[in-house]
């Protein structure tokens, strides 16, 4: 039985802005090392999706930068989204197309913008998703064990065993900090967004289940894509497909997991110096600079005298702001 992989490389990265622009946008940054997130992420697949079965969903005015990015996936591959409709229209997408194109095909679903610590221990988390989904027929998630009180993740909380996984007893997203540390000690989990399924069995649940599909499933399964997004409403598959299926179950990944969400993620991800900071580019700092994210695309940066703070130069723009405060510059950015 094949694997493919659909990875999602739309978005536009607001919160790495002046950085990231939607002419390129976080997944075609090098963010956390030297190549760009979504070159990262193809390479993570190396040894257990080959090229030719790896999946792009992306936004048409993206698609000459992504072929550019990951060369060795082919240009068919590069999927243009008639129309930004969130996960769960663009992954039907998908899944209708390898089901046409292999019928007994499994599927693993990835973001291209995430940070992996171990990608050996991600294709085995991987890998196990795929046998649970093809031994018990059901839709798989992966989720991993949290290192923080995070208020800004979906959380899982796994039921009762299925085989060498366990059902999805609830989803809980974006708990306070409190609910948060109660769910880390009754071993919840981070919801990861990798999530395997055979193709055939994903489309019938989504056919079941997600009502927000129904007005365009019929120009889907004609292959119809831009009649299709138009006719959907908007909707997360977590929310169309994965909360209301009864065919859900949770594998442990062993692997550290961000999804670099906002500057901050820079701190947690990117080596830093002896005072606690993240400098990038041509920087010289003060010696009283401390837990800080400074980054000099081009031109050079001084700083003295700031703690826990963001200062980006970058595009022509420079960003200075506090840490802890992303939902801050997506608002900034759009009033922009």
């Amino acid at each position: 039985m094949s694997a493919w992989a659909a990875i999602l490389a739309g978005g536009s990265g607001t919160r790495f802005w002046p950085l990231s622009t939607p002419e390129r946008p976080k997944q075609l940054l090098a963010l956390t090392g030297d190549r760009p997130l979504l070159a990262q992420t193809v390479a993570r697949l190396s040894g257990l999706v080959p090229p030719e079965r790896i999946l792009i969903l992306t936004s048409p005015s993206l698609v000459d930068r992504v072929a550019a990015t990951v060369p060795e996936i082919p240009a068919a591959n590069i999927f243009a989204e008639p129309r930004s409709a969130s996960t769960a229209p663009a992954l039907a997408w998908a899944a209708h197309w390898i089901a046409k194109h292999d019928p007994g095909g499994q599927m693993l679903s990835l973001h291209a913008d995430w940070a992996v610590g171990d990608d050996r221990a991600f294709r085995a988390a991987a890998t196990h998703a795929l046998d649970v989904a093809a031994e018990q027929d059901v839709l798989v998630t992966v989720g991993v064990k949290p290192t923080r009180n995070e208020t800004g993740y979906g959380y899982i909380v796994p039921g009762k065993p299925l085989g060498t996984a366990h059902k999805v007893k609830r989803f809980i997203e974006k708990p306070s900090a409190a609910r948060a540390a109660l769910l880390r000690r009754r071993g919840a989990l981070w919801n990861s967004g990798l999530f395997a399924w055979s193709a055939a069995r994903f489309l019938g649940e989504a056919g079941a289940y997600a009502e927000e599909l129904a007005p365009g499933w019929a120009a889907l399964t004609k292959g119809d894509a831009p009649r299709f997004f138009a006719a959907v409403t908007p909707v997360a598959v977590d929310v169309a497909v994965l909360e209301r299926t009864t065919r859900l179950a949770v594998v442990t990944g062993a692997f550290a997991w961000d999804d670099i969400g906002s500057w901050d993620a820079l701190l947690r991800i990117r080596r830093r110096d002896a005072h606690g900071n993240v400098t990038v580019g041509n920087v010289t700092l003060g010696d009283d600079v401390k837990n800080s994210v400074i980054w000099a695309e081009n031109e050079e940066v001084a700083v003295v005298g700031i703690e826990d703070m963001v200062v980006v130069r970058a595009n022509g723009h420079t960003l200075v702001m506090p840490t802890g405060h992303p939902d801050k510059l997506k608002a900034l950015v759009q009033s922009l």
